[in-house]
């Protein structure tokens, strides 16, 4: 393995660590509800959702053809209307991943 890639590998392994275990441990109670850093720390929970989103997505959209994108608007469609009617982040999240699938396994038998 080359070094440069090593290296990035370590590099991006620890600001992973360090961003995902410095919320849980700093003292965060103390800052002002519109600081720079509260809503930097605010911005990051869906900021990593959209990221997450748009590099599983991408590979499915590129081949438009197969059930591949009617899988992926089932799962993305029930998590909007679920979040739209609850307002509640985990039961959208677990309708999406029951749509996508139930979708999944209904285009995959029926072929």
């Amino acid at each position: 393995m080359r070094l440069e890639i090593l290296s990035l590998a370590v590099i991006v392994g620890a600001c992973n660590w360090a961003f995902r275990y410095f919320p849980t441990r700093a003292n965060l109670h103390e800052l002002p509800p519109g600081s720079p850093v509260t809503r930097f720390l605010a911005a990051t929970g869906p900021a990593a959702i959209g990221t997450l989103f748009v590099a599983s997505a991408l590979p499915l959209v590129k081949d438009l053809s197969g059930p591949a994108p009617l899988t992926l608007g089932a799962g993305v469609g029930a998590v909007l209307l679920v979040y739209a009617i609850s307002r509640s982040v985990v039961i959208a999240t677990l309708a999406g991943a029951i749509a996508y699938g139930g979708a999944f396994w209904l285009f995959a038998t029926s072929s």
